[in-house]
């Protein structure tokens, strides 16, 4: 029989700016000369359940004045091209990569890992990332890397789903997954409301899991897609000579809502929604989650992990389900408790993973 995959810890690490408030005010700014649309930017800017986010670049003193970041970077009707935007990335996801992973392997014999995979989406270079973790956290130059890149929010479960693959076929083997995100690199000047919108909810973070075979952490029992090609143009995320390009359509609340609500059976299999205890959602914002829970039908504080992370953070792509987890494994007092995690992204696609909880050491 295969050997069972198991999330043993997580670690999750943000960078120092908070940026929410002056976002919101910046986003604003652009929108002065509609006194009507920003009267809605601001009630929905105020409902969208977000407190604090975190940005790899320190917002300037002024919101509406001439630079938003204190370098003088993005400057008001000069804003960054791609290749800057990259090299900002090529400066600053290393160090907030290493923050996460010394905070995991703290005290662990690093020799054993094995396998490192990396998610991304925000920022690319070469020589990457995974070179620089191995370099700046003394992991073995033999481990044996993959990037899974452009993936967005549910890039994380597929990397564990591949954790989980690894470890069935080499069950000596010890996983490092690291899901790192610098959304506020892709800070757009525009007067598009809906963009606007997105970008209020986005922020910086990163997360590092670590896998194996030991039986102690998350259980991860199985994992299932579900891609709707019929709302594909409602999430999605393209490259422009500007940064990179989200587009989140207000209608993808309804898509998820239609999709789980005509699919979950495909999810939990031989459950049934009320055996599951625990729902580790991707918050991509409150709206989302809201969404979730009515399709389902859930009690009322069943997302209530989802929500704290969206409150705290904000939607940081592939890192934030990432984020609810390491929640979940720090909180955990029983075992076998029955959990599902899922996240969504581009297609429009929902990934899904159904785990249980094994204790501690």
């Amino acid at each position: 029989m295969p050997a069972q995959a198991f999330i043993n810890r997580i670690a999750a690490a943000v960078p120092e700016n908070g940026v929410h408030r002056f976002f919101l005010q910046f986003a604003g700014s652009q929108l002065t000369a509609d006194p009507r649309r920003r009267a809605i930017f601001d009630r929905m800017a105020d409902r969208c359940g977000i407190e604090h986010r975190y940005s790899c670049f320190a917002p300037a003193d002024d919101p509406e004045g001439p630079s938003v970041d204190l370098e003088g970077v993005f400057k008001r009707g000069a804003f960054p091209g791609t290749a800057k935007r990259m090299e900002m990335f090529a400066a600053t996801a290393p160090a907030l990569a290493e923050q996460a992973v010394e905070k995991l392997l703290h005290g662990q014999d690093r020799s054993r890992i094995t396998h490192l995979i990396v998610t991304t989406c925000t920022g690319f270079s070469a020589p990457g990332l995974d070179l620089e973790i191995i370099a700046r956290c003394n992991l073995p130059t033999s481990i044996e890397r993959t990037i899974l890149g452009f993936m967005g929010c549910y890039a994380a479960i597929n990397a564990l789903k591949q954790a989980r693959h690894i470890i069935r076929s080499e069950p000596e083997a010890r996983v490092l997954v690291v899901s790192i995100e610098l959304c506020t690199l892709h800070l757009k000047e525009t007067s598009d409301l809906e963009k606007l919108l997105s970008f209020c909810l986005w922020g910086d973070g990163c997360s590092a899991a670590s896998i194996s075979a030991s039986p102690f952490g998350i259980g991860l029992d199985s994992f299932h897609a579900l891609v709707d090609g019929g709302s594909r143009d409602l999430m999605t995320w393209n490259i422009h000579d500007d940064g990179f390009d989200m587009v989140l359509s207000g209608e993808v609340p309804a898509a998820i809502h239609h999709a789980l609500g005509t699919d979950i059976g495909s999810i939990l299999g031989n459950r049934s929604v009320s055996d599951v205890d625990l729902w580790a959602v991707h918050p991509g914002g409150r709206s989302v989650l809201d969404a979730v829970e009515r399709a389902l039908n859930l009690r009322s504080d069943a997302l209530s992990t989802s929500r704290e992370v969206l409150r705290e953070n904000g939607n940081m792509s592939s890192a934030t389900v990432m984020f609810v987890l390491e929640r979940m494994l720090r909180e955990a007092t029983k075992e076998d408790r029955v959990g599902c995690a899922m996240a969504f992204g581009p297609g429009l696609t929902t990934e899904t993973m159904m785990f249980h909880t094994a204790g501690d050491t």
